[in-house]
């Protein structure tokens, strides 16, 4: 029994043996066929995982305003990592605390020890990539790195940039929601997210390998480059943009309102100009959160602007009715069409022109209740031909659908025709009301907005956009006259005479709606004001919305009227065409010119070239200091400027000419050569106490006569005489409104000069007489004006009875070494000053 027991345990024992043995054997043959049979096939699976290609992203075009201005690009950013495998273990030991005070100096996140612990670490424990920072680099800041130790050996260095590239706008929040953006999901708004595909270019492929850490690039010539994206040019003008941003902010502050949009048009191409939208923030603050102007939550009842729709459809089904016309509009309150409808102000019988100008409701609803009654589809036919119930096509994604009701709807009542003439049951976004009132102001002819103008790769034009019309004529030309005369008389005489400007015509509508909240009309409004200047040839058109204003003012012509005034003007302001008529009204006069005397060749030329002053401005020797011919004293007259090199400038130890020049460059040149300079008056320089040519040591005293270059354009008088000498003819008095034909001529009687006479002398003689027996006999502009005006010019009895004055002499010295005194008391080279004839150099 015993025996048999231990038996069978030995058999047991045996044949787990066996198994175990057999199973070590299966393992043993597995891991050698595995090894040495299928090695090369899982060598090429983990080299396949392990390096793959993955794609690279493009570089994102460009989004340009109507004149090239950048209005949205992407700038590269940098991502510093590093592999230290492959730098030599010599240049890493000589280098790693260098390196590591780099980085703890330039990210300032960890101190010197903390980076030179992380550089050692990641060798020794064979790191193949790691992201030494954070922090994204600048393309400047990614030289700076690349120059540093250990890095600056390049690929030897195991230093790695990953390219980043980050959408930068160089106006800041200007028009931020209209450019848009694009978040890592591809969702967004405006334009980034509607020309994704265009924007986004094609991205690239390159080889990457796997390593602890991340992923590092492989650069095996296999690369393939990313196609760079198109470049968006929009219509949008960054100067009427930040003109119609401002203006609107300061509304929706003054007002405390929820939101508000602008949106500005030409009106013949439909090119949007500028589109601010700008909503309240729960901070307090007004930001750029939502397409109001086009999209869902901007689509709002449009209320009164939308009567020249209403009018427009009485017009064209009634061609008889003229503005004069009377229509009873009864106390300010009338039962119309099942519902009561009521004027702000009780306004009696009025004219159709008035109905419209003073926005009366009763009788807006009247004329299109008288109408369209017995047949209300022909009503919304009209405004189904005008175009009001489809999308525009905008080119931008998110347009709103509009809402306009129709007779087979459910929801049409009795009340839904008189209510829809005043604007209300139906609802309209801001740019589709605008379209057709620039339809209105182009003559009839109704286009597509369009903000975008071309698809660009640098600098070839990829695709153009033209200007689409989507209805030819939407009404006929009597009809047009009639909303043209009833839009001006809004601003001149109805409920935005506030905002009529002086100098050009303004035609447009104000709009109150009520705001329907909860299933009833509440008491906040959303106010408007859309139309089109100059009236009489309408350039652009623009609409105003600004909702729940909250500050007392809830009429469309106190809150969103001065924002288009403002807008308006700023447009007029630079458009030259249109101020033509406005300077057709100024009197002619002669420009005046100013006198080109002496001075820097090239200060001369960039004036002369600024004001349109043709001729020769550049002198042919490249010489630093010109001098203009004789010719050029009569510059007002001929307009022509000729100047030759100042040779006198030229001569180190000599006195250069600097009569004629300002005070600033005359103590440039002097005050260089070591001399010191007295002046007296005012202008340019008249006179000088050294002759130019003669010898000039340092520290010599040179005395200036300064005086002006040109008569005050004032009335002409009489011009007193110098008392040591004649007056003789100077043209260059003449004031430049005067005839250029009007000559003067010398004085009968010659006045004896003085012997000896002082520069202080001098001045105080030429700015007025020094005794009543010393004026002198009327002078050539004297009797240039009388023969104008065929009278003779008498001074008044103030100037009569006036006492004679001494000059001053007690000026103060200037701040330089310069010293400005009635005249300079000696002078070393030239003995005294003699006043010449006031003919210029």
């Amino acid at each position: 029994m015993k025996g048999s027991v231990k038996k069978s345990i030995v058999t047991r024992v045996r044949l787990a043996f066996l198994g175990v043995t057999l199973f070590s054997g299966a393992v043993a043959w597995k891991i050698s066929h595995i090894q040495y049979q299928e090695g090369a096939k899982w060598r090429a699976l983990e080299q396949e995982r392990r390096i793959s290609y993955q794609p690279v992203p493009a570089t994102r075009g460009n989004i340009y305003s109507d004149n090239e201005s950048i209005m949205a690009t992407s700038l590269p950013f940098y991502r510093v990592a590093w592999d230290p495998a492959v730098v030599d273990d010599q240049v890493f030991k000589a280098n790693v605390d260098s390196l590591a005070w780099h980085l703890a100096h330039f990210f300032q996140d960890r101190s010197v020890g903390e980076y030179s612990r992380k550089l050692q670490d990641a060798r020794k424990d064979g790191a193949r990539y790691i992201r030494l920072n954070s922090r994204q680099i600048n393309f400047q800041e990614k030289k700076e790195l690349a120059t540093w130790p250990i890095f600056r050996a390049k690929r030897k260095g195991g230093v790695i940039f990953e390219k980043v590239d980050k959408r930068f706008r160089p106006f800041g929040g200007l028009a931020q929601r209209t450019v848009g953006f694009v978040n890592e999901d591809k969702n967004g708004a405006g334009l980034e997210v509607t020309f994704q595909q265009k924007l986004a270019g094609k991205p690239g492929e390159a080889l990457f390998e796997r390593v602890p850490g991340g992923f590092k690039p492989v650069y095996d010539g296999t690369e393939i480059k990313p196609q760079p994206g198109y470049d968006v040019k929009t219509t949008l003008d960054i100067n009427l943009q930040d003109g119609a941003e401002d203006a609107l902010y300061k509304a929706l502050v003054a007002n405390d309102a929820k939101y508000g949009c602008v949106i500005l048009m030409e009106v013949k191409t439909g090119e949007i100009k500028a589109v601010a939208n700008l909503g309240k923030a729960e901070d307090g603050t007004y930001k750029e959160d939502y397409n109001y102007a086009f999209a869902d939550q901007g689509r709002t009842e449009p209320g009164s602007t939308f009567k020249l729709a209403s009018m427009t459809a009485v017009f064209e089904a009634d061609p008889n009715l003229q503005l004069d016309d009377k229509v009873d509009t009864g106390p300010g309150r009338m039962f119309i069409g099942g519902a009561v409808k009521t004027d702000s102000h009780a306004n009696g019988r009025i004219t159709v022109q008035q109905v419209f100008e003073k926005s009366s409701n009763i009788g807006v609803a009247r004329l299109v209740q008288e109408h369209f009654a017995g047949n209300p589809t022909q009503y919304t036919d009209y405004l189904k031909k005008f175009g009001l119930d489809k999308p525009l096509g905008f080119q931008m994604s998110g347009e709103a659908l509009p809402y306009v009701k129709d007779p087979k709807d459910r929801s049409w009542s009795r009340t839904s025709l008189s209510t829809m003439a005043i604007g209300y049951e139906l609802k309209l976004a801001p740019l589709q009301t605008l379209a057709f009132y620039n339809a209105v102001a182009n003559g009839g002819v109704k286009v597509a907005p369009m903000i975008v103008k071309e698809i660009k790769q640098a600098d070839q034009v990829v695709e153009h956009f033209d200007t689409q019309v989507l209805n030819p004529k939407i009404c006929s030309d009597a009809t047009l006259r009639k909303l043209h005369a009833m839009l001006e008389g809004v601003v001149l005489e109805g409920t935005a005479k506030a905002i009529r400007p002086k100098d050009y015509s303004i035609a447009g509508k104000t709009g109150t709606a009520w705001k329907f909240k909860n299933g009833r009309y509440t008491k906040t409004y959303s106010t408007s004001f859309c139309g089109f200047f100059p009236a009489d040839k309408p350039k652009y058109s623009c609409i105003v919305v600004i909702d729940s204003p909250s500050k007392g003012r809830i009429y469309g012509g106190d809150v969103a009227a001065p924002v288009f005034r403002d807008v308006a003007d700023r447009c007029m302001a630079r458009d030259q065409a249109s101020q033509r008529p406005m300077l057709a009204r100024v009197p002619a006069r002669r420009t005046p010119v100013p006198l080109v005397r002496a001075g820097l060749q090239q200060e001369i030329a960039l004036v002369c070239d600024r004001i349109g002053l043709p001729g020769q401005t550049h002198a042919t020797g490249g010489e630093e200091w010109v001098r203009a011919t004789a010719a050029a004293d009569t510059a007002f007259v001929a307009r022509t400027v000729s100047l030759r090199p100042d040779a006198s400038v030229a001569h180190p130890g000599r006195m250069p000419d600097v009569r004629g020049l300002t005070l600033r460059d005359a103590l440039f040149l002097l005050e260089n050569r070591g001399l010191k300079v007295q002046a007296s008056g005012s202008g340019r320089v008249r006179e000088q106490s050294v002759a130019p040519g003669d010898f000039a040591k340092r520290g010599l005293l040179v005395g200036l006569v300064l005086a002006p270059t040109a008569a005050p354009t004032a009335a002409p008088l009489a011009l007193p005489a110098p008392v040591h000498t004649e007056v003789a003819e100077n043209t260059l008095l003449i004031p430049a409104e005067m005839p250029s034909h009007v000559k003067a001529t010398k004085p009968s009687a010659p006045v004896k000069s003085v012997a000896k006479p002082t520069t202080a002398k001098v001045k105080a003689a030429t700015a007025k007489p020094a005794t009543p027996a010393a004026k002198p006999a009327p002078a050539a502009l004297a009797k240039a004006s009388a023969k104008a005006v065929k009278k003779p010019a008498s001074p008044s009895a103030k100037e009569k009875s006036a006492k004679p004055k001494k000059p001053a002499t007690d000026n103060k010295a200037d701040s330089r070494t310069t010293q400005r005194t009635s005249a300079p008391t000696s002078a070393p080279s030239a003995g005294k000053i003699v006043a010449k004839p006031s003919k210029r150099a």
